[in-house]
């Protein structure tokens, strides 16, 4: 395994990313489930109460409250039976102050295949990661979590082999839950094919170097009508609004929490001419770049 110390900066965008710690996982499967507390840890290296991102998706269920962590540039405030969800490539940070106690389930996003991950949205970045079930759901979730849990423990009884295939199935029905939680929260309508989800992947993978529509939709091997149509029944944009958008994020995300020139930030998007990037970014955000980042310091 990559000693995350080893990986501190990727991409050169000056925030650290730290990956999925396999030595800390039970039989050294791709996910852990345990109690949240003093001293949790991604590694011994990770300042938690300072901005970093993961690679891996981590789920947090809270027995207490209330406890205020930041993900992307928004605080939010969870109490008793409220879940957070933050996904592989959110900047996000843990609160000093706050007590965090309940329950914490990581996963490497290659530990389920890829039909799971696209029914249980694992990678919907347009839903919310802050999650307040009703009294029925939470009961729903907690049991599931909790199997989870002991399926996750008990190495004992079953070969590695058949333990990982039942935690993927456990996983998988404690994630449907969550899934339909998190859809639930936005009554988002998806389309049933998944010209969206393919859309949505490519563009988590080249956004920084392809902002064209019309090079997606031939890319993915559909007409730019088709794969507008997937984009505005999935998400009610267009799929431009939609890339940038995922631009716009990844700039605020280097302007705030590094100290790379403007040009470099822009160049990171795909804006090789700082001032194009200058202006692209005005046109969204109503500031300059500069301005931007001296609202957060």
């Amino acid at each position: 395994m990559v000693n995350s110390a080893d990986r501190g900066i990727q991409g050169g965008d000056g925030i650290r990313t730290f990956p999925f710690p396999v030595e800390l996982s039970v039989g050294g499967v791709g996910m852990q489930i345990g109690p949240m507390g003093t001293g949790h840890t991604w590694h011994a290296d990770a300042p938690l109460e300072r901005v970093h991102r993961i690679d891996f998706h981590v789920v947090m269920l809270f027995g207490e409250g209330p406890v205020r962590h930041m993900v992307d540039f928004t605080e939010y405030e969870a109490t008793a039976g409220d879940l957070l969800w933050i996904r592989p490539g959110q900047v996000h940070r843990f609160s000093p102050s706050s007590e965090y106690r309940g329950t914490v389930l990581t996963m490497q996003p290659g530990f389920l295949p890829r039909s799971t991950v696209e029914a249980t949205g694992l990678y919907r970045y347009d839903l919310p990661p802050l999650l307040r079930p009703d009294a029925a759901g939470l009961t729903g979730l907690r049991n599931s979590l909790a199997r989870l849990q002991d399926e996750y423990e008990d190495t004992a009884t079953l070969p590695l082999s058949l333990h990982t295939a039942v935690l993927r199935h456990s996983l998988t029905a404690f994630l449907l839950r969550l899934a339909h939680l998190a859809a639930s929260a936005r009554s988002v309508r998806e389309r049933s094919d998944s010209t969206f989800t393919l859309f949505r992947d490519a563009v988590e993978r080249d956004f920084a170097t392809n902002h064209s529509v019309s090079a997606y939709a031939d890319a993915l091997g559909y007409s730019r009508r088709t794969l507008v149509r997937a984009v505005r029944a999935a998400t009610g944009d267009t799929p431009k609004a939609f890339i940038d958008k995922r631009v716009v994020l990844e700039a605020e995300r280097l302007l705030a929490h590094t100290d790379l020139p403007i040009g470099r930030v822009g160049a990171a998007v795909g804006f090789p001419d700082a001032a194009n990037f200058s202006k692209f970014f005005h046109q969204h955000t109503d500031r300059t770049p500069a301005a931007f980042r001296a609202e957060l310091r």
